[in-house]
Order: structure tokens, then C-alpha cells, then sequence
């Protein structure tokens, strides 16, 4: 039998110890299937959406409640997109606690890098996309860091919202902005990620020289319990979208209600926190982004690990990079908690 398409993504072997699921945790397979689940879900959702002030919040509720299958669709929808962002963070993790980032993939642990951001911003638009009173507060608080940025803040901000302030304009802009601003660019790098996974060998690995197992599995072997992970992340993710619904809500009316949750959608809830010390530009945007510059510099300061350990987890060549990887992810852990 000959390979098909989704046998070349992989090289024709795989050092074996870094093959197991221990090592790998099956983030980067886990985080492309779930991609593609939100691209079709997506497409589905599409057919119903109605991306209009008037019109939003009650085609969500046609789909939710009156279309057979639909509210599966969108429930689905939307716990593969918090499913990715978590996927995609622990799949990043894993790269930094093993050495993955040495040459020649530097370049991609960047891609990947910009891959999380994609995703992050995507679930934020897909969340404003509700246009319910559930996202209000977030919607304006989240919009308003923009307009803060000294110089370009105003005109970025009309840019992104379609106006001086949230209106008619601004849902066509999410819109447009979900699907085709952040979207297009999101399935390019996601192929350039892939592609650059396979040019530069594989998964990390020690030189040949310098492993204690030689052994190797085919792709074939890869291939089939990649597709078993699939079955069975299908599975969680259709048991999770019975049993907790996608939030929903009334639409939004032209005027602010009392009712409404002051709360960031989860993922932003780290940044809220922050805002509480004062400066919107200093702690909701000058911070957050020197986050991701000293994340995206990890692999330049200390660029080098023994080669024997690369490819295991925590290689003691690579500790700077452990110590300063686990203080970013457990301050973002707590003060999402708080």
C-alpha cells in the first residue's frame, strides 16, 4: 500500500524514546487535529451566523436551539478553540523542557510562537462574535488597551473597531477579522509550521552517535495511533459539549446593562488582574508583549544544549530556560486564579 498524504507529513522513521507519549504528550498532533475540527465546525456555523448587531446574538440562538445538530456543532466549536490554547501552551512547554529549540529550530519554535498568539486573538474575536451581554465589559475593556498605545493607539482602534466606538461597524469588522485577518494567516503558518517540522528532521532528537536507544518506529506505527489520539479526543470533546453547553446570552442592547460581568474571557483573565495596578498601557499591553518578547528570545540566550540531551526532558544544559519558561507560566497561573 502505498503513502498517502498524511504519511509524508511525517519522516519515514521516529527515534523511538522520543516517540512515546510520555515525551511528545501528543500536543503537536492534538493541536493540528483540533485545528481542523474548528475549521469545519467554522464553515458549518457559518451557514446560520449573522454578522449584524440585530442579527447575531439570535442566529447563535436559532442555531443553539432550533437547527438539529447545530448546538453540537457550536458547542463543539467552541471547547476545540479553549481546548487548542491549552493544547498549544503545553505543546510550547514541551519544547522548551526538552531542548526543542536549538538549531535548526529556532525558526519554527518562532512560528509556533506566533501560532499561540493567532490562536489567542482568535478565541477573543470568536468570543466578541456572540455579540451578547456576556461580552460586553470584555469587548470594550479588551478593545480599549488598544486605543491606550501612545501614537498609533487612536487610529489602530478605529482600524480594528470600524469606528470611535463599538457599533454596527464593529461586529463586520470581528467578522472579518476572525475569518479572514486572523484565520488566513493562522492555517499559512500552520502549514509553514508542519512543513518546517519535516525539513528539520523530525522531532528532536540526540545525533545517532549519541543515543542510548537506536530503535526506530515507521510512520505507519505513528500514523495509526495519531489517528486513535483523534478518535479518542473526538470522543472527549463530544461528551464535553453535552454536558457544558457553550455560554450564551441575551443580545446586546444599545445601552450598558448593570447586569453585565465585569470578567475577561479566561485566557485574558491574567491581563484583568493586572490592570488593577493602574496603567492600562504599562500593564495591559506593554507587559503582556514583553512577555512574548522574552518568550520568543528564550532560544537565542541560551542557544546551545549538550547533544546528548536534547530531545529528553528537563536537559540540565537547558535550565535558564526551564527556570525562566516555568516563572512565566506559574505568574500567569495565579494571576488568572486571583
Amino acid at each position: 500500500m502505498s503513502p498517502s498524504f498524511f504519511h509524508h507529513l511525517h519522516p519515514p522513521t521516529i527515534p523511538r524514546p522520543q516517540a512515546r507519549f510520555r515525551h511528545t504528550l501528543g500536543a503537536g498532533g492534538l493541536a493540528a487535529f483540533l485545528a481542523v475540527l474548528l475549521v469545519i465546525t467554522g464553515l458549518l456555523e457559518m451557514f446560520y451566523y449573522v454578522p449584524t448587531t440585530e442579527g447575531a446574538a439570535e442566529s447563535i440562538q436559532l442555531l443553539t436551539f432550533l437547527v438539529p445538530f447545530g448546538g453540537l456543532v457550536r458547542n463543539i466549536h467552541y471547547w476545540a478553540a479553549q481546548l487548542l490554547l491549552v493544547v498549544a501552551v503545553v505543546h510550547m512547554v514541551r519544547v522548551l523542557f526538552t531542548g526543542g529549540y536549538v538549531k535548526p529550530r529556532r525558526f519554527n519554535y518562532l512560528l509556533g510562537l506566533g501560532l499561540l498568539v493567532l490562536v489567542i486573538f482568535l478565541n477573543f474575536s470568536g468570543y466578541v462574535l456572540r455579540w451578547d451581554e456576556g461580552v460586553r465589559w470584555a469587548m470594550v475593556a479588551g478593545t480599549n488597551l488598544v486605543k491606550a498605545i501612545p501614537g498609533i493607539g487612536p487610529g489602530a482602534y478605529r482600524v480594528m473597531m470600524g469606528g470611535d466606538a463599538p457599533g454596527p461597524a464593529t461586529l463586520i469588522r470581528f467578522y472579518a477579522w476572525h475569518i479572514f485577518g486572523l484565520m488566513v494567516p493562522f492555517l499559512f503558518l500552520a502549514g509553514w509550521h508542519i512543513f518546517r517540522v519535516r525539513r528539520d528532521g523530525g522531532i528532536a532528537a540526540p545525533p545517532p552517535k549519541e543515543r542510548e536507544c537506536r530503535t526506530r518506529i515507521s510512520r505507519d506505527e505513528l500514523v495509526g495511533v495519531e489517528v486513535v489520539a483523534m478518535l479518542v479526543a473526538t470522543a472527549v470533546l463530544i461528551i464535553i459539549s453535552l454536558i457544558f453547553p457553550a455560554p450564551i446570552g441575551p443580545a446586546m442592547s444599545q445601552t450598558a446593562s448593570s447586569a453585565t460581568e465585569a470578567r475577561a474571557p479566561w485566557f485574558f483573565l491574567w491581563v484583568q488582574e493586572l490592570l488593577k495596578n493602574g496603567s492600562a498601557f504599562l500593564w495591559g499591553v506593554l507587559i503582556p508583549v514583553l512577555v512574548l518578547v522574552v518568550l520568543a528570545a528564550l532560544p537565542y540566550l541560551r542557544p546551545t544544549v549538550a547533544p546528548a540531551e536534547i530531545g529528553s526532558w528537563l536537559p540540565r544544559s537547558g535550565r535558564m530556560v526551564q527556570v525562566v519558561t516555568a516563572v512565566i507560566i506559574l505568574t500567569l497561573l495565579v494571576l488568572t486564579i486571583l
